[in-house]
């Protein structure tokens, strides 16, 4: 009887407990009922005062009313939890009726600023857009491109390989040759902007990782007249309508002739200045007309087929279009440095 008497006076106590009561008072409430001083443990302590006959039933009552409080104890911290977490929401509550917070400031890295600005243009003027790997093989990053063995742009010094036959590409143009197969010998238009690679040392004008669009056409009667055309209208659309432009000679192995690109200085228009070397002009790009090779090897017959190629340095065009002053800051998240370009 005096042991129901305790387990109702506990119960009615944990059950008036308050649900804003702090931790440290709910502890003390359970070391009250629970702990070493509690009335379990002294019915625990006095066993040993109890009738061997009695024992049994004894410890069995002790038991069942640890149980009922511990079952209690852990009702009333579930109460005070709910409460604590029903409060905590209560007075962090967020409006909803505010507009929410802008983060998106406008800003764009020049990179993607002319990569999707030079993509347009050429999207205009019905060129396809197409993609393809960066860890490329050796067949296609040399061999199908008329790169000969002993070409310097097979130097380990020059290429970052994986192995004797795998290696980062190190211009787009393998994709060139991946959608010649593919079109198997019909006629072609595309661009392709991605990423390259080469062990170039890191400077101001220099990156070990740098971007091209490169560009194919392909189709019968293709003649130097139609690159000199399509570059043209690229670069006046690109740098404006009163730039000038000129083709000097050069080599490439995969186009013959081959051809770098120049424009008229936008500083001195043309007259000689610090920025153009006082030539009047700056390059911008190279090209030429598919080499003949070029074309067998995949898939094309020369002498019906004839196309032209060219590859633009994104990097370089964003740095003559905003007076970009090192290509590192391209790749340095600057958050001064992206303020200065607006998306829109």
């Amino acid at each position: 009887m005096e042991l129901d008497k305790l387990l109702n006076e506990a119960l009615k106590t944990i059950s008036d407990f308050p649900n804003n009561a702090s931790n440290s008072d709910f502890a003390n409430l359970k070391s009250q009922y629970l702990g070493k001083k509690s009335f379990i443990s002294e019915g625990y302590k006095n066993m040993k005062d109890i009738p061997n006959e009695e024992k049994k039933s004894y410890g069995a009552k002790l038991n069942e009313i640890k149980e009922k409080i511990n079952q209690a104890l852990e009702d009333k911290y579930n109460s005070i939890t709910s409460y604590q977490l029903e409060q905590k929401l209560k007075n962090e509550g967020i409006d909803i009726s505010l507009p929410g917070e802008d983060f998106s400031k406008n800003y764009i890295n020049p990179f993607y600023l002319v990569k999707e600005k030079i993509s347009q243009i050429f999207i205009d003027m019905g060129y396809e857009v197409v993609d393809g790997p960066e860890v490329e093989s050796d067949h296609y990053n040399f061999e199908l491109l008329n790169i000969p063995k002993d070409h310097p742009a097979r130097d380990m010094q020059d290429s970052f390989y994986i192995d004797e036959n795998t290696l980062l590409r190190t211009h787009t143009s393998p994709v060139q040759a991946r959608m010649m197969q593919k079109y198997q010998g019909q006629p072609l238009k595309m661009i392709c902007p991605g990423k390259t690679y080469r062990r170039d040392a890191d400077n101001a004008t220099h990156s070990h990782q740098f971007a091209q669009i490169e560009g194919l056409l392909i189709d019968e009667n293709i003649n130097l007249g139609h690159l000199k055309a399509t570059l043209e209208l690229f670069l006046k659309r690109l740098f404006g309508q009163e730039r000038k432009i000129r083709l000097r000679p050069s080599f490439f192995p995969f186009t013959e002739p081959s051809v770098e690109v120049d424009i008229s200085c936008f500083n001195c228009h043309g007259k000689g200045c610090n920025m153009c070397k006082g030539s009047g002009y700056i390059e911008v790009l190279g090209g030429g007309m598919v080499h003949p090779n070029v074309l067998k090897m995949n898939g094309y017959d020369p002498n019906k087929y004839s196309g032209f190629a060219f590859g633009i340095g994104i990097e370089r065009i964003a740095i003559l279009l905003y007076g970009i002053d090192d290509i590192r800051r391209f790749y340095q998240n600057d958050i001064k440095f992206l303020k200065q370009f607006n998306k829109n």
